[in-house]
């Protein structure tokens, strides 16, 4: 009888250090996951877009006119027992895409690593940044322009609340002075 206490109680505190690092983690209760305490304080930029949002998306055509909105989903929740965030996207036309969101703190920047099905890659696109004083979550990624001109593409998340967000992608020169968008997304929260 003491034996199969002792191995109870063993098994007890072996399981319970195991478990508790999956707390944060997406569950029944908590579909999108939650915020784990011990994850930098920035993880919190993102907290307005946790959860299920219904979005329009448009993007330039090459010939500068913009294309007719498609319907799209776009999911965030906390990822690696709530120390980062990963996104998807769910397009009507097919294209879909997603992201890891991680921020560094010894840099002060999120890292954020972009995959899409239209054009799988054996190296991830990524982009870099921060939230800024206005609120906006700003990222950059170094990318030439198809004239020559060295610049950035730049991504802002802006007007973020509860009940949703917007986003636009922008080709930038390096002093930002020209600004070329070039996709845009508006999303209101459904979960």
């Amino acid at each position: 009888m003491k034996l199969i206490s002792l191995s109870v109680i063993f098994s007890l505190f072996i399981y319970a250090p195991i478990n508790a690092q999956y707390d944060y983690e997406p569950s029944d209760l908590f579909p999108f996951g939650k915020l784990n305490p011990e994850a930098p304080e920035q993880i919190k930029d993102f907290e307005p877009m946790i959860g299920k949002c219904k979005c329009k998306s448009t993007s330039r055509n090459k010939d500068g006119s913009w294309t007719s909105p498609i319907d799209m989903v776009w999911r965030f929740k906390y990822i690696m027992n709530g120390m980062a965030i990963q996104d998807e996207t769910l397009k009507s036309d097919g294209k879909h895409s997603g992201s890891i969101r991680q921020f560094n703190a010894d840099s002060s920047k999120w890292y954020v690593h972009y995959y899409t099905s239209a054009a799988p890659t054996a190296k991830l696109s990524s982009w870099e940044g921060t939230k800024t004083k206005n609120g906006n979550i700003v990222l950059y990624k170094d990318q030439t322009a198809p004239n020559g001109m060295v610049g950035y593409y730049r991504l802002t998340f802006y007007d973020i609340s509860k009940s949703g967000y917007k986003w636009i992608g922008e080709w930038v020169d390096k002093t930002e002075k020209i600004v070329f968008p070039t996709w845009k997304i508006s999303c209101q929260k459904e979960l």
